[in-house]
């Protein structure tokens, strides 16, 4: 299997984003992005995952987080997309289940083609710390309108809205990688019966 690398760069009137991403990394995070619990997350995303990935942001952080969570999804996205190029000889579908403590996340995905979400996470606080939980859906549309994928997320249950997002972001990256880890039995295969993702 090639190469898979990718680095975007996202320059708006909101935001400047540069993001650099290795899909066969060893978990590696590096972030600066003036939002510390989104970099939190995505840490979990980059070790569960056994993704590299880098992100430098800058934004309109004196309005408030929307803009740059929003187009750092929007740039990983890019970052996953480019770095996949015709999906050949991947899984394709992943899913996780994890959990911390009372909380307990479920995610499943198709890098399908198809952009689509369905997240189901309903958090007890409307911020944690300085961070809007409303927010987490901006990423994740985000990341699902410009990677391409079917993105499912539910969480079952949790009191605590640290755990919730935790183990989202934790499930997240677990189901990232099996989704995108070579199948040996796939090599050289696009993995659709219409022979295209």
């Amino acid at each position: 299997m090639a190469e898979r690398k990718a680095s975007v760069s996202r320059d708006t009137l909101e935001t400047r984003i540069q993001v650099a991403v290795n899909l066969d990394g060893e978990g590696k995070g590096d972030f600066d992005t003036g939002v510390p619990f989104l970099e939190h997350m995505l840490d979990q995303v980059a070790r569960h995952g056994m993704i590299d990935l880098a992100v430098t942001a800058t934004g309109d952080l004196h309005i408030d987080a929307h803009h740059t969570v929003e187009d750092i999804g929007i740039a990983i996205g890019q970052a996953f997309a480019q770095a996949l190029g015709d999906k050949k000889g991947i899984r394709r579908y992943g899913h996780a289940y994890v959990p911390l403590d009372e909380a307990l996340s479920r995610v499943v995905l198709d890098f399908s083609g198809r952009p689509g979400l369905e997240f189901n996470v309903d958090f007890p606080r409307a911020a944690i710390g300085a961070f809007e939980t409303e927010l987490f859906y901006e990423f994740f549309q985000g990341f699902v309108n410009h990677a391409q994928v079917t993105l499912h997320v539910d969480a079952l249950r949790g009191r605590n809205s640290h755990h919730i997002a935790e183990t989202v972001f934790k499930a997240f990256g677990r189901a990232l990688r099996m989704a995108l880890e070579p199948d040996a039995r796939m090599q050289g295969v696009i993995p659709s019966t219409k022979g295209a993702l």
